[in-house]
């Protein structure tokens, strides 16, 4: 294999990509296939080795970019969302951080051999889970919101908490292995916490009034904030080490929580840089580790990851949850979800080399020991973790739904028809007369504007994949689609056609590429639909077969006209009828329609004039 870099960072992006792709086709965490290439194009193949690739830089890379992912993720940690769960996450993070370390360091010290400082050390690193491995298994696994919030919040705050004590832990090692002086560890702790907590603060300051006032025009915001990341980072570690872990952590949750911040305009950027970053991190820390060296570790190595999974973790959750509002199932699966990630790899393998410059007993294994648990952990919850939330009914119901921006009759007669055939549905709508009307046919509502700070906190959208824009006027629509590509997906948001048609109307008309996708056929816009339906049309529901196929069904029959909006395969799956894709529904497949009595009852926009 040739030795070029240009080569190998283009062999990375491509490992990382078919890595990722696979996992979103097999949906699983990506990070399992990211770690198994790593090792294959690493130590297996001898493709990679990243100590030759980027140096003594390879270190000062990893360290930004983990940087960078807990500033992503701690940009979505909202006090609001703990509402309830407050003291679970103090618990989970302060006395169910130390059970986990004690019965770790314990584990190994007794089945390994682990002299206890080293010990002591393995538990510290590996008590952290992390939001690399946390968030992409939340959205396969999709639990209940508050066992989302509680390891959300926890993977992303312990994480900079653990790489602190794991700092600690080593310079207390280190010291007591020389000078056996306690203080030097007690002053660095105060000392670490304190700096981070100041540079945090202060960087998010700098840069929420930056944003509030205006100083920072939209083309530098991602460049301008990620400049500050790397400043508050590297400032708060030349200050006091380690510390600007902790720095940047603070730092995404003061720009979170502050108001008046554009926080997800810097969000989807920071979305896509981590999953590049993680990616490129997994494999990378991944080629330093042999498949021997895991090998090597035995039967006892399984016995502390047991430990870990099987009475380290109960121990921890029944610790953090007693008194709590959260039920049995809900505990079981906390219980049940703790990966650890990409924290863990890479201060382990900074010690790793230090501690063996050290001739530390044992030390050659703490990196292996480490990726075991890594890869062990992982496996065992991207396989299981998914079933035993649906086993323990604790997970949010597929998102095959809709949610429908209107309750005027257009929307009230679409959103009837889908949730009489099984479909979720919630209609939103600010005109209570509207909603009023909804509810009295049974349909889920929600009152105000599903662009609302208010919607943003309290919309219920479990079960909801996708977003029908059906509201009267189309700047309306224009803007909720626009929130909505972010949630849901530019594919998943649809609207109806235009209001008005014709060359004269161009430049009345929005841009598509804010429409989303366009319903059913051109010309049924809304007021054509709404005309249709008060001439007497009706939307109607039928089963498809051998004997009656839909270009049956679409022949036009004297004196009747249909026209098909919505297709529902036999899994109860709902697929709406596009202008930019042709849809051939199947024998067994339910259609719903739009049936007009009379041949001259054609769909017409009072406005196109």
């Amino acid at each position: 294999m040739t030795n070029s870099p240009e080569i190998l960072l283009a062999g990375i992006g491509i490992v990382a990509m078919a890595a990722q792709w696979l996992a979103w086709r097999l949906r699983v965490p990506a990070i399992l296939f990211l770690l198994l290439a790593g090792i294959a194009v690493g130590p297996v193949a001898g493709w990679l080795d990243p100590d030759d690739l980027f140096g003594h830089l390879l270190f000062p890379i990893v360290s930004l970019s983990v940087a960078v992912i807990l500033f992503e993720g701690s940009l979505t940690l909202e006090f609001h969302q703990t509402r309830g769960l407050e003291r679970v996450v103090r618990r989970l993070v302060s006395g169910g951080l130390l059970i986990t370390w004690g019965v770790s360091a314990t584990a190994v010290h007794f089945l390994l051999d682990f002299p206890w400082d080293l010990a002591v050390l393995f538990g510290a690193i590996t008590a952290v889970t992390g939001p690399t491995v946390i968030a992409p298994l939340l959205k396969t696994v999709k639990p209940v919101a508050p066992v989302a919030h509680a390891l959300r919040w926890e993977g992303i705050l312990i994480d900079p908490i653990g790489a602190i004590l794991a700092v600690l832990s080593y310079d207390l090692m280190v010291a007591l292995r020389t000078s056996h002086a306690w203080g030097h560890a007690l002053w660095s702790l105060g000392a670490t916490a304190i700096t981070g907590l100041v540079f945090g603060l202060v960087a998010g300051w700098l840069l929420g009034m930056a944003l509030r006032k205006g100083w920072i025009p939209d083309s530098l915001l991602n460049l301008s904030t990620l400049a500050t990341v790397f400043a508050a980072f590297a400032l708060s570690n030349t200050v006091q080490s380690e510390s600007g872990l902790l720095a940047v952590t603070i730092m995404g949750i003061w720009l979170a929580n502050r108001p008046g911040i554009p926080v997800h305009d810097i969000l989807e950027f920071k979305e896509t840089l981590s999953q590049i970053l993680l990616s490129a991190l997994f494999i990378l820390l991944a080629a330093r580790v042999a498949p021997a060296q895991l090998f090597d570790l035995g039967w006892p190595a399984l016995a502390v990851l047991v430990l870990m999974l099987w009475v380290g973790r109960p121990l921890k959750v029944l610790f953090s949850t007693w008194g709590s509002k959260l039920n049995w199932r809900e505990r079981a699966l906390l219980t049940w979800i703790a990966p650890r990630g990409i924290v863990a790899a890479a201060v382990s393998a900074l010690f790793a080399l230090r501690l063996e410059s050290l001739q530390v007993p044992q030390a050659e294994k703490l990196l292996p020991l480490t990726f075991l648990v890594i890869i062990g952990t992982v496996i065992w919850q991207s396989i299981t973790a998914r079933p035993m939330a649906k086993l323990l009914k604790a997970a949010e119901p597929d998102r095959v739904g809709f949610l429908i921006s209107g309750a005027n009759p257009v929307a009230r007669a679409i959103g009837q028809a889908l949730y009489e055939q099984g479909v979720p549905v919630r209609l939103c709508d600010s005109d209570w007369y509207s909603l009023s009307k909804a509810r009295m046919l049974g349909l889920p509502t929600y009152h105000g504007s599903p662009i609302s700070e208010h919607a943003q906190h309290n919309l219920d959208t479990s079960g909801l994949g996708r977003l029908l824009a059906l509201g009267t006027r189309d700047h309306v629509n224009q803007l909720i689609m626009v929130r909505g590509r972010d949630e849901f997906g530019k594919n998943k948001v649809f609207s109806l056609p235009r209001s008005r048609d014709g060359d004269a109307a161009e430049k009345h008309a929005v841009d598509p590429e804010y429409r989303g996708r366009t319903l059913f056929a051109v010309g049924l816009g809304y007021w054509a639909l709404s005309s249709l339906l008060m001439a007497g049309a009706q939307v109607k529901t039928t089963k498809l077969s051998e004997t009656f196929t839909f270009a049956q069904y679409q022949q036009a029959q004297p004196g009747h006209a249909v026209y098909p909006l919505f297709a529902i395969n036999p899994k109860g799956y709902a697929v709406p009828f596009t202008l930019d894709q042709e849809l051939q529904p199947q024998p067994g497949w339910t259609v719903i329609g739009l049936h007009v009595e009379s041949a001259q009852a054609q769909p017409a926009d009072p406005l196109a004039a």
